[in-house]
């Protein structure tokens, strides 16, 4: 598609980042001042030339703010679709910026999700028809069109088509037993799909249930005639600082829907899911991707800057550090505490 890819292309990456639940923090090297002295975030264009994208008064009301973040997602999005906004262009800029840094990082699907845009559905139809749009006039990667609204949903994959689908097939993200009947727009729109292990009324609980809901999921696919080398299962990762047993549940239930469903279609997740609440992630991601790639993962939804593939290919998996994570990711660390000391007390520096 005219991207030069980093790492593996058998990994396929669907760039997360593009999705208004982001956020930058204002004591991070993301966040300055703009040439007015106003508040802003920093970004380089796409010609590589530094920019800024001023956060709005409106914005610094809401508690995130206070807390000290910054939803810059939201910020650009809004600002690009205002038909008032001195800053319009920049909202379009940063989101071309992102997209082209998404690409260049190995990314072959973006990840478009404008869900807390707005508690009024007209407004995120906007949003989405807005981003879409515009998304279509740069992009060389299809989008991942992503809400947890089948309008919304629908709405977007219709922008794409209307826009003459020029990136090629386009991603929905997601469907499950909660809402076969994403399944059904697959279908219409010629699309790649995320299918989660979900089940019909909640979060699976082990890799038995993962892999009952996903076996079900399939043959609604097949019942629609839906490829399965257009299917990403998505195993769902939960954090091990909730649960130290969660990684190893997704590792177990990765391995025996490899051995159940073959080769012929990919199993994915939201990788970095796995470290939210613990020091050293990175590491910690770096480590579960090695892992749930020899699981038998071929796809992730993720950040390929902050996790890029080629670095995590060659993760050198003795080194004390890496066996530290991987002990925790693998349920035999109770509570975290062997890597949380280990990190307090300096050891795990690469």
């Amino acid at each position: 598609m005219g991207v030069n890819l980093v790492g593996s292309n058998n990994f396929v990456v669907i760039g997360e980042n593009i999705h208004t639940t982001r956020v930058v923090r204002r004591d991070g090297r993301r966040v300055g001042l703009d040439n007015d002295g106003n508040e802003a975030v920093l970004f380089k264009n796409i010609f590589g030339e530094p920019a800024f994208l001023t956060i709005p008064d409106n914005f610094k009301d809401n508690k995130i703010y206070r807390e000290g973040r910054v939803k810059h997602f939201m910020i650009a999005i809004l600002e690009g679709m205002s038909e008032v906004s001195d800053d319009c262009g920049k909202g379009s800029d940063f989101i071309l910026a992102e997209v082209k840094r998404q690409e260049l990082a190995g990314s072959q699907f973006l990840d478009l999700n404008v869900d807390e845009i707005s508690y009024h559905l007209d407004l995120q139809k906007k949003a989405m028809q807005w981003v879409v749009s515009l998304y279509c006039t740069f992009a060389k990667v299809p989008p991942s069109i992503d809400s947890s609204s089948m309008e919304i949903l629908e709405y977007g994959l219709e922008t794409y088509a209307k826009c003459g689908s020029p990136q090629g097939p386009p991603m929905v993200n997601s469907a499950s037993l909660e809402r076969i009947d994403a399944l059904d727009l697959v279908k219409e729109y010629d699309a790649h799909v995320v299918v989660t292990a979900s089940g019909a009324e909640g979060m699976p609980t082990n890799d038995i249930e993962r892999i009952d809901n996903v076996r079900l999921m399939l043959t609604e696919c097949d019942n629609r005639g839906v490829s399965l080398d257009r299917v990403h299962i998505d195993g769902l990762v939960f954090p091990i600082s909730v649960d130290q047993s969660f990684g190893l549940h997704y590792l177990e239930a990765v391995s025996a829907m490899r051995s159940e469903f073959g080769g012929g279609v990919h199993i994915t997740g939201g990788l970095s899911n796995v470290s939210f609440g613990l020091p050293a992630r990175r590491l910690i991601n770096d480590t579960f991707i090695r892992l749930c790639m020899s699981s038998g993962v071929d796809s992730g939804i993720l950040n390929p800057i902050e996790s890029r593939i080629d670095r995590i290919e060659a993760l050198d998996m003795e080194t004390d550090r890496v066996m530290l994570a991987a002990d925790m990711l693998l349920g035999k660390d109770p509570f975290c505490m062997n890597f949380i000391q280990a990190f307090r007390d300096g050891r795990l520096s690469a």
